[in-house]
């Protein structure tokens, strides 16, 4: 479980991409003259998207680099906030979506794998690494996942969440067309 302290103030909750919603894995290649980017997602971990809704927690994809795969895949679980920006301006980008959306630093948990997520990590209530992240960014993280990035960390986060929140069963329930669920 996350502590409850933390867990009860999110109001943004923001993936890295590669490494997170990913596996780390990029396929680059052509087809017909065209440069082409395949990236594999986990579906489990796109689900967590649908049962987060209608829990007041806006989700961000923060990506250190362009790419259309993320993009596309975004744009399927209805993510509308989406920062692909160079690793060095992650801050900076989240600063400015924090001050739209009217949020602090300490209403925000950010999942991260690297290095580029150290400054993320630094100012965010709750900093989650993935299993499979490098050992120096698990020591900074509040919590690390039981899961690798790209195979249920998404989930496993989402569901944590939602249950310190004492809103999991409730938010099934709503994903599933149900007054009430009991897993």
């Amino acid at each position: 479980m996350f502590d409850m302290g933390r867990a009860r103030k999110l109001k943004l909750l923001g993936f890295d991409v590669d490494g997170v919603l990913t596996d780390n894995a990029v396929f680059i290649g052509e087809v017909g003259g065209q440069r082409v980017e395949f990236k594999r997602f986990d579906v489990q971990d796109g689900l967590s998207h649908a049962i987060l809704q209608g829990n007041a927690i806006t989700v961000a994809w923060i990506s250190g680099r362009q790419s259309a795969a993320t993009a596309l895949r975004a744009q399927e679980l209805g993510v509308t906030e989406v920062l692909q920006v160079p690793s060095t301006e992650k801050v900076a980008a989240i600063e400015a979506l924090l001050a739209r959306l009217g949020l602090g630093w300490d209403e925000m948990a950010f999942v991260g794998d690297d290095f580029a997520d150290f400054p993320v990590f630094e100012k965010v209530g709750l900093a989650i690494a993935v299993a499979n992240a490098r050992d120096e960014v698990k020591r900074v993280a509040h919590h690390v996942t039981e899961a690798r990035g790209g195979h249920g960390a998404v989930r496993e986060v989402v569901e944590r969440l939602l249950k310190s929140r004492g809103s999991y069963e409730s938010s099934v329930a709503r994903y599933l067309g149900r007054t009430e669920w009991h897993g």
